[in-house]
Parts: structure tokens; C-alpha cells; sequence
């Protein structure tokens, strides 16, 4: 697990190598081996110094959280208590300790290298260095909190600490996180070096007399300041709703306040504060929900990996640009297909000027930028897509334009060619009847911008075949996308979800709520925008073509959505269409920030006894949870991980409440089906509690099966 080597020289290499893991973790058993091997090295009157490397092609990458969430808070506390200690130990031994970080060293192990005495990085683009707990819910709980603001101040330390950045090498080296930055095949004799040299020290700084924070402690009035301004940012930036930002500054301003040991109690009690938190055990499991999917987890196994090298996008537009820069990145040659070339063509510039940015930036050479464009063919020639595995429809949500478009492309392509419809709410099965091979029909609904967001929803339709969906996920694997798999339905998941919440939004305004209060309680509600400046981005005409499309295609099924005379007086009376013409719900002056129309008070008169906020904040929520039941109930998602993963990346659903579904399991369900049942009486029956959730309440079950970071359906 870990190996334990001396030289002639009496340097020790403690070596880690966990069998059976890509990745080496601090878990109980590598806790007390690093322990173990740390005693060997201060106990051998031979060794004058110690090397802590890796022999895999990372350092450590953290804490096990396959291990973690399975400790109670005294199991924690011991394990906690056993590294500290032994990193305590390896700071005061009297001998120097070294880490040679050769990749990733992440969390908990990078916590590892702040406690020995020097730190070298090898100059590698796999290395890694940072303490990223906060995006778990957690914080550094093996030092780092005390360590770091030590060794750089707190001002450089914490937005290190608060959001989670990772460094590579040489920005580490500029930040002061590593002391040398080396060539790859020279790291472990620059390591042997510094050991041998009359300069190392055994003796941290934070432990030599007269020793005082870089930049002032936190008592002092620059620290003061930073703390001050520290806590007003997080508290914009995350509403109060993430408990370990706040338990961060409380720790870095308690413990740098005193000496390193007590700082080192203080660290652990928020530490294990923090790990018993709802908000920690949402974050922890949706990181293994999305490791899951981005893994293909429910890729069907029967069917080969499909090696991909030419993909074809139809549509250079916004969405169409974005899908070719992806694939593009990726290593594919892709053609972008337009009505005419030079339409194509302005779809092949939105790559250059992403490119541009980055060479700009210094992270990418003239030669690479010129090698990443050739790969981007702008034609406007059908017949260019031969050769193409799979086409990417991409096109206006207009059922006629995407068969027609469907039908010249099929023509030219393979009989074993996918084609994949990007749309947000037009149904796949519909669709796919312009289609002459509707087993190799299916949809991919990207997010905007597609080169940020992260997801990809997978739509089946009622003849896509496994293969067909087995193919597609490969290629979202390729394009470093996180798939969810649903079934057909109008709006399919996530543009049905989302849709929820920016009408009710929408109903509250017609209800006499004021505008501003109905914007700040989305935000409390933990999305990243109020529900009508989430209208106006995506354009309320658009809302109101998809409103029309529903209608017709319904008939006298079709029941209007809450808030559609208001949107309907938006577009037909008031012609503000949304952001795009600079009038919606909100005013966009050119060079200033957007304010609220003021025309809203004329339109929509504000009532004289408004709301608890707190219901206001409870109806955003509740409405796109219920919805996302009735999704799971219908088939349209068969899996909460898909759920919750998909309201996350798909829309922003608050992750800190565990996503669409983990925030119902995060109320508990029995009270979340009370509370509805009340909102169903006061506004209606959309709050009205789907028989799947009754009946689980009722039988006190769970969405999610007891193992922590599991989630299965029941």
C-alpha cells in the first residue's frame, strides 16, 4: 500500500501505491500505514530525511469518499484525530519531510504536502494541487484551514479555501503553494537534493519563535478587512444556503488567531460540524450520482463502443456552433452544415473566438488553435456529411424544418448513421416519423453555452433501439458530457421541470406579488436567477411559440400553464419579448446594469397583503420537485439520479439541497406531502401529491437505499 525505502544516504521514500486503486486515498487502512511508515523514518537514527512521493501518476487525491460517508461522527473524529496527529508529527520530528508531487494531490493530500517542510512539483500538466472540500460541503479537515493561511496569508488563502481552486504547477509555484517547480523525469532527485542541501529545515515556520501570518493575523485590520469582506461575498454569493463557506472563515479567523495545535481543535469541531449537515450529505451523494452517469452506468452493455471520428451538425447557429466546438475538441472532424456557406462559416468563427481567448490566455499555441479549426468543415453541401456516424439536427424548433432537414441528411448518410435531434421540447417519437430509420432516431438536448455546460439529455424515442442509445452515449463520453437518459414526453425532463419554476414565477406576479420579492425569493430558493430574469433569458415569445405547440398538438387535453395570461400580455399587449430586444420583465440599458420595468406595477398591481416569503420560496421549490415525481411516476425519468443530476446541471437546481428529488429527502417526504397538500389548497392542484410520493411517505420509504451515495429507485 505503501512503500518504505532507504538509501545509502539516509534519505527514506515513503512511497504510496494503494493496490486495487487508479487513485491513491486516505482511508483507514493508508491512515495508518502513512502513520506507521512516518514513526519508521523519525525512529531510524540512519534516515536525516524523508521523500513523500507516489508511484502512481497522481499524488493523493483526498479522502476516500467511498469510505467517508459511511463513518458516524465518532468514527470521523478518530480517524480525523489519527492524520492529524501524524501529520503533527511529521512537522515537529525533527527531521526534514519532502513531498515530490508528481500529479493530482488533492483535499486530503494536499494537506499531506503543506505539512511537510518543503514541497516540489514536478512541471507536468497532470499535477494538481488545492483544497476543493468546500464544493462537498466540507473543509479541509486535516490542517488545511491552518496551514495554508499560514504559510501564503489569509487574504491569498482563502479564495483557495472557499472555492475550492485547483492550481497547476506553475500557478502554484507563483501562489506559493509549492516551493519548486521541476521537470518530470527530475523530481525525486531534486527531492533527494533538497534533503541533502544545508538548507533543509526541519521546522515549519508557523512553529519557529516569533513566527507571525504573512499579511497579519486575523485580529490585525488588513485581517480584519479581508474577513469582513470575506463573509459579504459568501453571503452574496451563496444566500445562506451553504453552511461551509461560513464555517471556513470561522475557522481560518478562530484558528489563526491562536497557535497552531489549538488551531488544529478548532479546525476539527467545524469539521465535524459540518460533516453531519444535510447540505454535505446532498453534495457528497450527487458527486456519486454524476461519477456514476459519467461513467455510462446505464449504457446497455450488449453493444460494442463505437469509435468515432466524423460527426455532422446541422444548424450553425448559437446551439449548432457550440455542438461543433465540443466535438471539434474532442479530436473529431465535424461538418457544419448551413442554408449557405458563409452562414456556416459564421458559425466556424464562434470556435476561433473561443480559441482566441484561450491562446490570448497563454493556454494554447498558434499551432494547436490552426490544428483545432482544420478540424471544422462549413459547408452548406449535403452530400459532406458521407461518412458521418452521427448527425446532429440542430436546426429551429419547427417540426417541418427538422424533417426536412432530416431527410436530405439521411439520404446521404449510412444506413448505420444516427441521427440526433438537439430539441428542447418537441417530441423524439414525433420527429423521428420524417425518419427512414427510426431505430437509429433519437435525441441529444444540449445545454446553452454548450462548450460550459456540462449535460447532456438523452431523449429515447418509442423506436430507438438500445443500440442506438448504447452509440450515443459514447459519444457523449467522448465529448466529456454528463448523459441522462429519458423517455419521450413533451418538454421531456428538464425543459418540463425548469418550466415549472418560471411559471410560477410568472403566476405570482399575476397574483398581485411584487416583482422584486418574487426575483430575491427565487434566489433564496437557490436558484441562480429569479424566475422572470430566468423568463427573459430564455425569451418569453420563445415560451409562447412552445405554449402554441403544446396547444395544438393537446387539443382539448391541453390546460394552460399557471402564469399564461401574463405571459400572453407580455408578448401580445406589451411586445417585450425578453432579453434579446432589451425588454421583458426587466429593462437592459445599453453599458448599465438591468433594472425591473417599471411598468410591471401598471400591468400586474401589487396586492397590500403579500405572502410570507417563506411560502413564496417554499412554492419555487416544491413546484419543480413535485414535477420531477410525476416524471418518475410517468417513466419519462426511471432513475432519481438522473433526476437530480439533471435539475443540478440542467437548470441549476440548488445542490446543496441534493437536486430535485434529494431536496424532497431532504424535507422528508411526509412532510414534504403535508406541506403540499396545503400549497394544493391554497393555489391549486399543480401542488396537488403525485400517488408515488403519497404512498412512499405513507410507508416511510426513501427515494434513496440506505448506503450513503447510493441512490436507487424503490
Amino acid at each position: 500500500m505503501i512503500d518504505y525505502h532507504v538509501d545509502a544516504d539516509g534519505i527514506a521514500t515513503i512511497r504510496w501505491d494503494m493496490p486495487g486503486r487508479a487513485l491513491n486515498v486516505l482511508n483507514a487502512q493508508s491512515i495508518e500505514e502513512f502513520a506507521r511508515c512516518v514513526e519508521q523514518a523519525l525512529g531510524d537514527p540512519q534516515v536525516r530525511g524523508a521523500i513523500v512521493a507516489s508511484s502512481k501518476p497522481g499524488f493523493i487525491a483526498g479522502a476516500d469518499l467511498e469510505w467517508l460517508p459511511h463513518l458516524d461522527a465518532q468514527q470521523m473524529q478518530a480517524q480525523g484525530g489519527r492524520i492529524r496527529q501524524s501529520l503533527r508529527r511529521m512537522e515537529t520530528g525533527g527531521k526534514p519531510f519532502v513531498a515530490a508531487i508528481n500529479g493530482a494531490a488533492l483535499g486530503g493530500g494536499f494537506e499531506v504536502c503543506l505539512a511537510c517542510h518543503h514541497r516540489i512539483a514536478a512541471d507536468n500538466p497532470a499535477v494538481e494541487v488545492g483544497l476543493p472540500e468546500v464544493q462537498l460541503g466540507l473543509l479541509p479537515g486535516a490542517g488545511g484551514t491552518q496551514r495554508l493561511p499560514r504559510m501564503i496569508g489569509i487574504r491569498n488563502a482563502l479564495p483557495l479555501l472557499l472555492e475550492g481552486w485547483k492550481l497547476r504547477s506553475r500557478e502554484a509555484l507563483e501562489s506559493g503553494l509549492v516551493d519548486a517547480v521541476v521537470p518530470d523525469g527530475e523530481l525525486l532527485s531534486a527531492a533527494r537534493a533538497w534533503l541533502l542541501s544545508p538548507g533543509a529545515q526541519a521546522v515549519q515556520p508557523w512553529d519557529a519563535k516569533g513566527f507571525r501570518i504573512p499579511g497579519g493575523p486575523p485580529g490585525s485590520p488588513a485581517g480584519m478587512e479581508t474577513i469582513a469582506a470575506a463573509i459579504a461575498m459568501v453571503r452574496a454569493k451563496t444566500w445562506g444556503l451553504y453552511p461551509a463557506p461560513f464555517d471556513i472563515l470561522s475557522a481560518v479567523y478562530e484558528g489563526c488567531g491562536v497557535d497552531i495545535d489549538t488551531g488544529l481543535k478548532i479546525e476539527e469541531r467545524y469539521f465535524l460540524h459540518l460533516f453531519g449537515t444535510p447540505e454535505a450529505r446532498n453534495l457528497i451523494r450527487l458527486f456519486f450520482a454524476r461519477v456514476g452517469l459519467h461513467k455510462l452506468a446505464a449504457r446497455p452493455q450488449a453493444f460494442p463502443t463505437q469509435a468515432y471520428t466524423k460527426i455532422g451538425v446541422l444548424g450553425a447557429g448559437m446551439m449548432g456552433a457550440g455542438i461543433a466546438y465540443v466535438c471539434a475538441d474532442a479530436g473529431l472532424e465535424v461538418v457544419l452544415l448551413d442554408t449557405a456557406p458563409e452562414i456556416a462559416e459564421r458559425g466556424k468563427s464562434y470556435s476561433a473566438r473561443l480559441l482566441d481567448k484561450k491562446a490570448a490566455a497563454g493556454r494554447l499555441s498558434p499551432e494547436a488553435r490552426d490544428r483545432f479549426l482544420a478540424r471544422i468543415r462549413p459547408t452548406a453541401d449535403y452530400a459532406d456529411l458521407d461518412g458521418c456516424e452521427l448527425v446532429v439536427e440542430a436546426v429551429f424548433e419547427s417540426f417541418d424544418l427538422k424533417g426536412a432537414v432530416t431527410r436530405q441528411a439521411e439520404a446521404v448518410l449510412s444506413p448505420r448513421a444516427i441521427l440526433a435531434s438537439n430539441t428542447s421540447t418537441l417530441p423524439i417519437t414525433g420527429l423521428a416519423q420524417a425518419s427512414a430509420r427510426p431505430k437509429n432516431f433519437i435525441g441529444m438536448h444540449f445545454f446553452s453555452p454548450v462548450d460550459k455546460m456540462p449535460l447532456v439529455e438523452i431523449i429515447r424515442g418509442r423506436d430507438t433501439s438500445d443500440e442506438c442509445l448504447a452509440r450515443v452515449m459514447d459519444l457523449a463520453a467522448r465529448i466529456r458530457k454528463t448523459p441522462i437518459v429519458v423517455n419521450d414526453s413533451r418538454g421531456f425532463y428538464t425543459s418540463r421541470v425548469f418550466g415549472t419554476y418560471l411559471n410560477e414565477g410568472l403566476a405570482m406576479l399575476g397574483e398581485g406579488i411584487a416583482p422584486a420579492l418574487i426575483e430575491n425569493a427565487g434566489r433564496l430558493a437557490g436558484m441562480p436567477l429569479g424566475p422572470l430574469a430566468l423568463a427573459d433569458e430564455v425569451s418569453l415569445d420563445l415560451q409562447a411559440r412552445i405554449r402554441a405547440q403544446a396547444m395544438a398538438a393537446l387539443g382539448d387535453a391541453w390546460r394552460p400553464p399557471p402564469g399564461d395570461q401574463v405571459l400572453l400580455a407580455m408578448v401580445e399587449q406589451h411586445g417585450r419579448l425578453g432579453k434579446k430586444i432589451g425588454q421583458g420583465f426587466y429593462d437592459y440599458p445599453a453599458g448599465a446594469r438591468k433594472s425591473l420595468w417599471p411598468g410591471l406595477a401598471d400591468c400586474f398591481p401589487v396586492r397590500s397583503d403579500p405572502p410570507e416569503i417563506a411560502e413564496i420560496v417554499r412554492r419555487l421549490r416544491y413546484v419543480q420537485s413535485l414535477e420531477s415525481v410525476r416524471c418518475l411516476e410517468e417513466g419519462v425519468v426511471t432513475d432519481p439520479r438522473d433526476a437530480d443530476v439533471g435539475s443540478v446541471l440542467g437548470w441549476s437546481f440548488c445542490p446543496a439541497l441534493g437536486g430535485a428529488i434529494g431536496h424532497i429527502e431532504t424535507v422528508g417526504l411526509a412532510r414534504f406531502a403535508a406541506e403540499c397538500q396545503l400549497l394544493e389548497e391554497a393555489y391549486g392542484e399543480r401542488f396537488r401529491v403525485p400517488a408515488l410520493l403519497r404512498d412512499m411517505a405513507e410507508r416511510g420509504a426513501s427515494f434513496y437505499s440506505a448506503s450513503p451515495g447510493i441512490i436507487s429507485s424503490t
